[in-house]
């Protein structure tokens, strides 16, 4: 009988041996994990292979000369199955960004479900070798060889790190996925391992690698392909809750939708991929769901009926009795507090830690409960050994944002937030921020307040006070605040960010309250003139603009950024945006992708419209700007050489750094850069100049002005 190299074993070399057992060793341990996926957590009875689960959400990639600068468009790409194939994305390091819960994990499951089973139109189809390693779980090995012997082999004496070195590099394909680059414990390590010289194309040079993260690694090749995760749309909630949750029933489908659309924040939530997964199960399990104003309100439903369900089955016979209180998890919240509030988030525990720390009892419970996990890993002692890591990362930013609340509901003033969040970045636990402003409103608001200092962004504050009670009444000031600076929405947030925003604008305008500058970045598709509302390229509407002051529409610069035809804004599109703003003194169109009239009939524009003398404007971005007369509905053309400000926020920087790199490479001169309160030096080495955010401006060849405010 021929083995899967294609002779007979008593026929096979010792080297060739040594590869079937390590190919087929890999299989077993993937099979293991695969078969093992749990939807969700507390059911545990209910375990699914991936393949009967997976639904593939949205991916989208960014050419490769804009992956470490954060610029250019993203293009989509069908499916990941076309991850090899595409030509857009052809290379060998390719990374996978998504936020939590977007599904990086499960995806890298579906690969290997693929490979052990040659799936026909797989990507992993023809590849001979995959390796597939859990970040989390590298703390302290610097040998990428070392790595492979130890987690997915369990240290098997049979396969040593030079045999798994020249099984790699002697297949005929091999691809290695690293998983979780964002719970790596090494990533700012001094001492160089071999994961950053895979990232930097110093090993495994040829070999395809593919990396999967919440953020980008510090160190990239050149060559690397960005790929996102862009989570569920209806298309793919409906297919989930179809393949996992009532297969053909089409009745129980429509109550899970109903109920989707009876949650106004949740539609947006589960745009995340794992809250959906666990909203669209407890939704039909459940039949007293309820409506849900925050995330943070849904969050605490779950976990509520995480407890009722063990609650339930405690009840049955010769089972052991539920005897904890839900409410108190005081040791939990200052273990997942302290995991993630040091520089190095802790990710696992050893089972005896974790037994110590919150005692016998507690851990049993919350591991049947299924907010635990335990994993069995290898060591450097050839011994297996078991670890702990939360369900999922969600879980442990829930019980630390309740000892924030605890520690600031305490200690109050005489706590410094700089200190307590010093190591905790918005951009990366997130919903730390939005659960501690949800679970105490008095505590949200001095979160917020911290985060209009340096830390934080607009659309972040935005979110968390939406997150205290699910609307703003009581932060109206907060809210002014906000709506007095630029307002952006860009297309490369998430859905759920933009729908934030646009909450918010629909607030203030329903409070009469002015937002003074509303910039869509790369986002406008089109004015529906019949329902009043601006819609954007994600789908959703912008339907109260009343209070806008002044609009600007940015739209991709250079002709091979922008799509064949463009986006033609008509006549009557232009005139339904002008008379629905009723505070807006100017809107202005920026770059080729926005195709406008070539002219307004005089006959078409309404007198009201002639007296408020909005400006119009469209800039080309070659220096040539053309603004809109209103009594005879023509264009007059005239130069100009653009003028740019860097504020002090660091997301607003982004975006005009980004608009000064555009101007330098068309060559546009810029009359003047004003520097907002976030100059810091001049970096005389690299000629740059170094703002308070740690960014730099480096194009300044076209700036004729600088002024330093």
């Amino acid at each position: 009988m021929k083995t899967s190299l294609g002779k007979p074993l008593h026929r096979l070399t010792e080297k060739q041996k040594k590869k079937l057992f390590f190919i087929e060793a890999l299989r077993t341990r993937y099979k293991v994990d695969y078969d093992k996926v749990q939807p969700i957590p507390f059911i545990k009875d209910r375990v699914y292979c991936v393949d009967k689960v997976y639904v593939e959400g949205g991916l989208e990639f960014m050419p490769t000369e804009h992956v470490t600068r954060g610029s250019g468009s993203w293009e989509r790409l069908e499916s990941y199955k076309s991850v090899f194939s595409d030509q857009r994305i052809q290379t060998v390091r390719r990374i996978f960004e998504g936020e939590p819960g977007y599904g990086k994990t499960t995806f890298t499951l579906q690969l290997a479900y693929d490979w052990c089973h040659r799936v026909e139109g797989s990507p992993m189809q023809d590849v001979e070798v995959l390796i597939i390693l859990r970040m989390r779980q590298l703390s302290g090995i610097r040998s990428i060889y070392r790595a492979i012997e130890v987690y997915p082999l369990g240290s098997d004496p049979r396969v040593r790190d030079a045999d798994i070195a020249a099984i790699i590099r002697e297949s005929k394909s091999a691809v290695v996925i690293l998983d979780g680059y964002d719970e790596y414990p090494d990533q700012h390590s001094r001492r160089e391992t071999d994961v950053q010289r895979i990232l930097k194309l110093d090993l495994f040079e040829n070999t395809p690698v593919i990396l999967t993260t919440r953020y980008l690694p510090d160190y990239l090749a050149p060559i690397t392909k960005k790929v996102r995760l862009t989570g569920f749309d209806e298309i793919a909630r409906d297919e989930y809750i179809r393949k996992a949750v009532v297969g053909e029933d089409k009745i129980a489908l429509s109550i899970i939708k109903a109920r989707l659309k009876e949650n106004p924040v949740l539609e947006d939530l589960c745009q995340v991929p794992l809250i959906f997964v666990m909203f669209a199960h407890i939704a039909y399990e459940n039949q007293d769901f309820q409506n849900f104003k925050s995330v943070t309100e849904f969050f605490r439903y779950m976990i509520r009926c995480f407890h009722e369900h063990l609650k339930n089955k405690s009840k049955e016979l010769n089972t052991v009795r539920y005897s904890i209180d839900e409410n108190e998890h005081a040791a939990l919240d200052k273990l997942a507090f302290l995991a993630i509030s040091q520089e190095n988030q802790q990710i696992t525990w050893s089972l005896e830690g974790m037994c110590e720390q919150l005692g016998q009892d507690f851990y049993e419970t919350y591991l049947s409960l299924g907010i635990f996990v335990e994993e069995e890993v290898g060591s450097y002692n050839s011994c297996m050994e078991v670890e702990v890591r939360f369900y999922h990362k969600l879980f442990c930013e829930w019980y630390a944002a309740h000892r924030i609340v605890h520690i600031l509901s305490q200690l109050g003033r005489s706590v410094s937030l700089e200190k307590l969040f010093r190591h905790m970045k918005p951009e990366d636990v997130h919903y730390v921020y939005r659960f501690a402003c949800g679970l105490n409103r008095d505590v949200g608001s001095s979160i917020i307040q911290y985060l209009s200092g340096p830390r934080g962004t607009f659309q972040f504050r935005i979110i968390c006070i939406l997150e205290q009670s699910g609307d703003v009444k009581g932060t109206l000031g907060d809210l002014r605040i906000l709506c007095s600076g630029t307002v952006i929405i860009k297309r490369s947030d998430s859905r759920l960010l933009q729908r934030s925003t646009v909450q918010l604008l629909d607030i203030a305008a329903t409070r009469g309250i002015i937002v003074s500058s509303l910039h869509l970045d790369q986002c406008f598709v089109k004015f529906d003139d019949t329902d009043a509302c601006i819609v954007f390229k994600s789908g959703l509407r912008l339907t109260n603009l009343k209070t806008v002051k002044v609009m600007r529409v940015t739209g991709r610069v250079r002709e091979t950024d922008c799509d064949s035809k463009g986006i033609e804004v008509t006549r009557e599109e232009l005139l339904g945006l002008c008379q629905t703003c009723e505070t807006l003194k100017e809107i202005r169109f920026e770059g080729r992708e926005y195709l406008l009239p070539l002219s307004v009939p005089v006959e078409m524009i309404p007198p009201a419209l002639k007296t408020r003398n909005i400006m119009v404007s469209y800039d080309d971005r070659r220096g040539t700007i053309h603004q809109l007369n209103w009594h005879d509905g023509q264009w007059q053309t005239t130069t100009s050489e653009p003028a740019l400000r860097i504020p002090h926020e660091e997301l607003d920087q982004q975006w005009a750094l980004e608009e000064l790199a555009r101007l330098s490479t068309d060559r546009i001169p810029v009359s003047c850069i004003h520097l907002d309160r976030c100059f810091s030096k001049f970096d005389v080495t690299n000629a740059c100049i170094v703002l308070t955010s740690g960014l730099r401006v480096t194009n300044l060849t076209t700036v004729k002005v600088l002024n330093v405010g």
